[in-house]
């Protein structure tokens, strides 16, 4: 069984972690397909925007403590150095939207990797654990990042200190996420929002990526620069053009990402 299922609907290149019987925890496997789905995402031009989520209860436990003991296991440096950290740089460099539907638990490395995607859904069963410290590791996974940037310092020092789990209404209420949705309508709902995005100025939307990246460590002035240097490429555009055109025509517009 493919520990990675990859589905191209409207638009939407679909990603599915497929390891259910272990809660879509990481192996090396699935670790290097997930890369090689994001890498084929990024290159089709059919895809204009991403989609990840998890098959059966849970969106992803993490790293699959299997891989890490036993008589030969795999070093945390190669895990970082080849599974994870190659991930979350994919996630946060590809040039289209990603939205990471997170269905069921996201412990560990799975939590962090979904924190790093553009717009973060859940059903609202799902729950976000910063599960290092049960096991007297550190957060990775661009965790020590993103997470203190989210919800600010204090909280993301107690998650991770403390490995409280965090419902999903209680993650939308502290800005964790964008959005949870009830049981029977989380799919349709979040896919719904992934079809939208698909159908918007994508090109767009590769610059404002740029910008939210840079955003993390530029002053307020280099960042202005970097919004007029973006802001003068997106002005050439075809989106824009057909844009504007469709506001002036009072019609909806029909956008390509180009």
């Amino acid at each position: 069984m493919a520990s990675i299922l990859f589905e191209l609907k409207k638009n939407v290149g679909i990603i599915t972690l497929n390891r259910p019987e272990k809660f879509n925890s990481f192996n090396r496997e699935m670790a290097l397909l997930l890369q090689q789905a994001l890498d084929d995402c990024e290159k089709n031009n059919e895809v204009r925007c991403i989609y990840i989520t998890g098959n059966g209860k849970a969106f992803c436990a993490g790293q699959d403590l299997g891989e890490v003991t036993g008589d030969n296991p795999a070093t945390f440096d190669k895990i970082l150095i080849e599974h994870y950290n190659p991930i979350v740089t994919r996630i946060r460099n590809i040039g289209k939207p990603i939205v990471c539907a997170v269905n069921g638990v996201a412990a560990g490395a799975g939590a962090n990797i979904a924190l790093c995607c553009d717009i973060v859904l859940a059903n609202e069963n799902a729950s976000f654990i910063q599960a290092f410290s049960k096991i007297g590791l550190i957060p990775d996974s661009g965790g020590t990042y993103f997470l203190p940037r989210l919800i600010g310092f204090q909280k993301a020092s107690a998650l991770m200190m403390l490995g409280d789990k965090v419902t999903a209404i209680e993650a939308e209420r502290i800005g964790m996420i964008y959005k949870y949705f009830a049981a029977e309508t989380f799919l349709t709902e979040s896919i719904k929002i992934a079809e939208t995005l698909a159908q918007m100025p994508t090109l767009a939307f590769a610059f404002t990526k740029q910008a939210l990246n840079h955003s993390m460590q530029n002053n307020f002035y280099d960042q202005l620069n970097l919004e007029d240097k973006l802001q003068n490429k997106a002005a050439v555009t075809k989106d824009y053009q057909e844009g504007v055109n469709a506001f002036m025509e009072k019609r909806l517009p029909n956008f390509k990402g180009e």
